[in-house]
């Protein structure tokens, strides 16, 4: 369907657009609508799929290396590291050995919290490795590498502890690299870099082979003491099977000599139940030593009962596990996708993303508008992730990037969300649009 572009409407056209889009929106805003698209949260029938777990142990609390998971401690290392199982499934997820995984409690991001902090405080690889010892020593604030839009909590993260963030921009096949590069050369203080490598929050990119490789060398080219962050939070949570692969970075950086520089992490957050299963730290024996260390001080071991009846619920029916999901949810993204197309296409005044798996779309509008948007929408009682959250500081520097999280609504309330939605979306550019002619000399 040909459409002509907003900004290519006769003035009279345009303005009369903008008094009707602002009628239907005085209409929606009698209709009690209360919806929420803020956060990718798993429905309840998601969930659902869950409800095996209980009970599933039928009172067998005995780990295959002899464990009594409802016990302190473990054999084998079993109480700090995870029980055996455990490892075995984090592995499955992350493309690793359970070797090279500890199983944790129910946070990657609790996990992935205490790698850098201690990285900061203690460092990672040895004595003088320390983040703020060097800083100190150089009079330069510690930074990070962030590519946006990215995830608002590895945002906070760095906000916690006080290390600087440096925007990094997202491609179709991850960050970019040749930016990461001269922004290294530049700058010695940057100590890592964040990323979410398939189905990226909240653009849904798998991060091409080829930068998965170029990230594993990273240490090699940054100042010293350099850590990726691999959060790897959808690695199994595609829509279409078999799964779309993702180079493994561990084995890129064992190559590179970089493998102690890489730290891993995954959960079953979005694969169980949200507030109650596994997170998984996976990476070299350099890495797993010192935050098996840092662990002894705090905790005689995680949850191993949960550890056992998520690693019985989940022996061999991952990806069935997994299909069962996208049966659920990829109706929902469809809705998302057919009203974008529907009511945004043409009009040059909006683009997004079409993710293959995940939790969100992405979408990028005219410059300056993501705050009227989202103002606009949530007039009328629709939700949407705050303006702003994809970078860091909460500061969007065009205002244009709003991600939608569609897999907790319903698909009724998915389709009432997305005709505000887009309707905001076609309102504010109007506006816009009229306001720089009235101002244009």
């Amino acid at each position: 369907m040909t459409r002509t572009r907003l900004a290519e409407l006769a003035p009279a056209e345009l303005e009369s657009l903008r008094d009707q889009l602002t009628a239907r929106l005085d209409q929606l805003r009698g209709a009690g609508l209360n919806l929420d698209l803020t956060r990718g949260k798993p429905g309840p029938d998601q969930l659902d799929l869950s409800n095996g777990l209980d009970g599933i142990l039928a009172g067998d609390f005995g780990a295959s290396d002899g464990t009594d998971t409802r016990n302190y401690g473990g054999l084998r290392g079993a109480g700090l590291r995870g029980i055996p199982e455990a490892r075995a499934l984090g592995g499955e997820i992350l493309d690793l050995e359970p070797e090279q995984v500890i199983a944790g409690g129910n946070s990657s991001l609790s996990l992935m919290y205490l790698v850098i902090e201690t990285a900061l405080r203690d460092g990672l690889w040895g004595p003088d490795s320390s983040w703020s010892d060097e800083a100190t020593r150089s009079g330069t604030p510690v930074r990070m590498l962030a590519p946006v839009p990215g995830y608002d909590r590895h945002f906070t993260i760095c906000e916690q502890v006080g290390i600087e963030m440096v925007n990094v921009p997202m491609t179709d096949s991850g960050p970019d690299i040749q930016a990461i590069e001269l922004l290294l050369t530049e700058d010695p203080m940057i100590k890592g870099i964040w990323c979410v490598p398939k189905y990226s929050n909240p653009t849904g990119c798998i991060y091409a082979e080829r930068t998965v490789e170029a990230i594993a060398g990273l240490p090699n080219r940054a100042g010293r003491n350099f850590l990726v962050v691999w959060d790897n939070a959808y690695a199994v949570h595609d829509f279409e099977f078999p799964r779309t692969p993702l180079a493994n970075i561990l084995g890129f950086a064992q190559v590179q000599g970089t493998a102690a520089h890489i730290a891993m992490f995954a959960s079953t957050s979005k694969i169980t139940f949200a507030g109650a299963g596994l997170g998984f730290l996976g990476g070299s024996e350099t890495l797993l030593l010192v935050i098996e260390e840092r662990l002894r001080a705090m905790t005689v071991g995680h949850d191993k009962v949960n550890q056992l009846r998520h690693a019985r619920f989940l022996r061999g029916r991952l990806e069935t596990h997994m299909q069962a999901h996208a049966n659920l949810i990829r109706g929902k993204f469809d809705a998302v996708q057919d009203h974008l197309d529907q009511e945004l296409s043409g009009l040059d005044i909006a683009c997004w993303t079409r993710p293959r798996g995940g939790y969100f779309v992405s979408i990028d509008t005219r410059p300056g508008l993501a705050r009227r948007i989202i103002g606009l929408a949530a007039e009328v009682g629709v939700a949407l992730t705050p303006a702003g959250a994809t970078f860091p500081y909460g500061r969007d520097p065009e205002d244009r990037n709003i991600r939608i999280a569609p897999t907790f609504p319903d698909t009724l309330e998915i389709e009432a969300a997305m005709e505000v939605f887009t309707l905001c979306v076609r309102l504010a550019a109007a506006e816009q649009i009229i306001d720089e002619r009235r101002s244009a000399p």
